[in-house]
């Protein structure tokens, strides 16, 4: 009997042949990877304390420097999303663990960023002593600190509020811990998580920025990027070549926006469970581009058997069912356990950070600091309230307004993601010939990063409204005011308490910069708790700078505890949709 040859059908051999987008896919996969082993080479160079390398204002060096700063960005997020995976699900499935990540993950968020830089770079410079690997630490650790926190409690509060319909569909299927992380915990929290990732990576920049080049005792620390590009810029009096470091920085973040965000956006609406479909959906021409290529077909299926290979192994954490019933005695008795080392550990630290204090400040200081933290908060509260009269009627127009929201939206990501201390020698110049004094200017100053805040999470309640709602409220005749009172105002919100501690936050981070600006030989300070921190970091007094950012941060804590917690809480009882 003959056998007869085989031959692949003509789908079979369509589906091999490489298309041309595979092409433009992998050669801009190619010239990427090429991009990041060509700058990342340059990361671990010869360093001597007192000698930084050196940053050229060369307009040719700025591709190269926006290219390491891209580059520190994504070496931030990284580490970021592995510490939001494991401690907000830590958290979200340990009662005791939630008792001890919540709480430090609500503080340390209020502690300022910019107050880590004095104790981190000392420290990364001593593990590397000889090279500028330390500083590279350093500054990835800014912007790790400015993307953390916010992802941590946004992931660990998408697992606290999953449905349990969901919960028990995964006890009943028996699916590994590991399954389910991978199959139900990250889909159900995604969108959440990519919103917030973004938020965070915009505020990051503003860390990075400063990040790059830092006075601790006297000593300027500087790395080449765009942020240390503009710092010498301004120490050597180019106002020009400031305004061309601007315009990179803007094509860099919109770049960023559009070849990373904006798909990611796009891609994590399809984990959406909600029955009702939002007014607008986000698009990306890049990920409709991505999707017509074979490219990631094929990779998922070379990396399929890995995949099952590893998910076999992860077996051993076992299955997420639990014990149906818990000893009472034995699980009051280990709770009693765990607060009583719990509150003796955390009153052990405070009396060691307050006894540390107390020999390297005088107390009537710490009585005066505490006032320069109410003057800052009061600039803080002036801020929100500025950007709640102007920005919530804005914000709620251009939501509510499909094609206005598609032009608008990614302008507002652009300047939420700006780092605002570029344009504050500007701030020197418009003061000094005005003659305003930088204790008011400086509001101006904090409001320039953080008010888009505001303005972003209302566009966005604004745009999540269900059209079923704006026509019963045509239906009912609801105009004017009464449907600003009756629909709209409701609606927005919960977003607008989360952009309003969001911009609270933010203010206070760039009170840091704001009440010191300087350009060329003039340097401005106004009274406030921000200056006294980065004069503190300058000295390299390291007392009075963890002194200023405790202040700083039981203000906010306390803040967020009595008013904006609350606020929160009543905004999702009584106005979620």
């Amino acid at each position: 009997m003959t056998k007869l040859r085989q031959f692949p059908s003509g789908g079979a051999i369509r589906a091999a042949r490489m298309r041309p987008v595979d092409l433009f896919i992998l050669c801009g996969v190619v010239a990427l990877f090429y991009l990041v082993a060509r700058v990342g080479a340059s990361t671990d160079q010869p360093f001597r304390p007192g000698n930084p390398p050196a940053v050229s204002t060369d307009p040719g060096n700025l591709p190269y420097y926006a290219a390491r700063s891209v580059l520190r960005m994504f070496a931030g997020l990284v580490p970021a999303v592995l510490f939001t995976f494991v401690f907000g699900t830590w958290a979200a499935r340990s009662r005791r663990a939630a008792k001890v990540i919540v709480p430090a993950i609500d503080i340390l968020q209020s502690v300022p960023v910019l107050t880590f830089l004095s104790i981190t770079v000392t420290g990364f410079v001593a593990l590397f002593p000889h090279s500028t690997l330390g500083l590279e630490c350093a500054s990835v650790f800014a912007v790790f600190t400015a993307l953390v926190w916010n992802m941590a409690l946004a992931f660990y509060q998408s697992l606290a509020t999953q449905p349990r319909e969901l919960d028990e569909a995964a006890r009943l299927m028996g699916l590994t811990r590991w399954q389910r992380f991978w199959k139900l915990d990250v889909p159900s929290g995604m969108i959440s998580q990519v919103w917030n990732g973004m938020i965070s990576f915009g505020a990051a920049w503003f860390a990075l920025s400063a990040s790059e080049t830092i006075s601790v005792n006297h000593r300027d620390n500087a790395l080449p990027g765009i942020g240390s590009y503009v710092a010498q810029a301004l120490d050597d009096g180019e106002g020009a070549r400031v305004g061309l470091a601007v315009v990179v920085m803007i094509v860099t973040v919109v770049s960023v926006n559009f070849f990373f965000w904006r798909p990611l956006t796009a891609w994590a609406e399809r984990f959406r469970t909600e029955e009702c479909e939002i007014a607008e959906q986000p698009r990306s021409w890049f990920l409709q581009l991505l999707r017509r290529s074979t490219l990631p077909g094929h990779l998922a299926r070379a990396l399929r058997p890995a995949g099952e290979r590893l998910d076999r192994a992860m077996r051993v954490l076992g299955t997420g069912r639990g014990r149906l019933r818990h000893d009472a005695a034995r699980r009051r008795a280990a709770d009693i356990a765990f607060t009583v080392l719990y509150t003796a550990a955390v009153a052990a630290i405070v009396w060691k950070a307050f006894s540390y204090v107390l020999a390297h400040v005088p107390l009537p200081e710490i009585g005066h600091d505490a006032l320069l933290a109410l003057v800052t908060y009061g600039r803080v509260l002036l801020l929100v309230a500025f950007s709640t009269v102007v920005w919530v009627p804005i914000g709620a127009w251009i939501g509510m307004n499909p094609k206005v929201n598609r032009i608008a939206q990614p302008v507002v990501q652009v300047l939420a993601s700006f780092p605002t201390n570029f344009v504050f020698p500007l701030a020197v110049v418009v003061l000094g010939a005005s003659g305003i004094s930088l204790n008011w200017g400086c509001i101006v100053l904090m409001a320039l990063g953080a008010q888009w805040y505001v303005l972003f999470n209302v566009i966005a309640g604004a745009g999540a409204i269900p059209g079923d709602l704006r026509e019963a409220a045509a239906d009912l005749g609801l105009r004017g005011w009464l449907r600003w009172r009756k629909l709209i105002l409701p609606a927005v919100f919960p977003s607008y308490v989360t952009g309003a501690l969001t911009a609270s936050g933010g203010a206070w981070n760039a009170s840091i910069q704001a009440e010191t600006v300087s350009y060329g030989t003039t340097t401005l300070t106004a009274f406030g708790i921000g200056a006294y921190i980065q004069q503190a970091t300058t000295d390299g007094d390291f007392a009075r700078n963890f002194l200023g950012a405790v202040l700083m941060s039981v203000y906010v804590v306390v803040i967020n505890r009595l008013f904006w917690r609350r606020l929160y809480r009543f905004a999702m009882k009584r106005c979620s949709l």
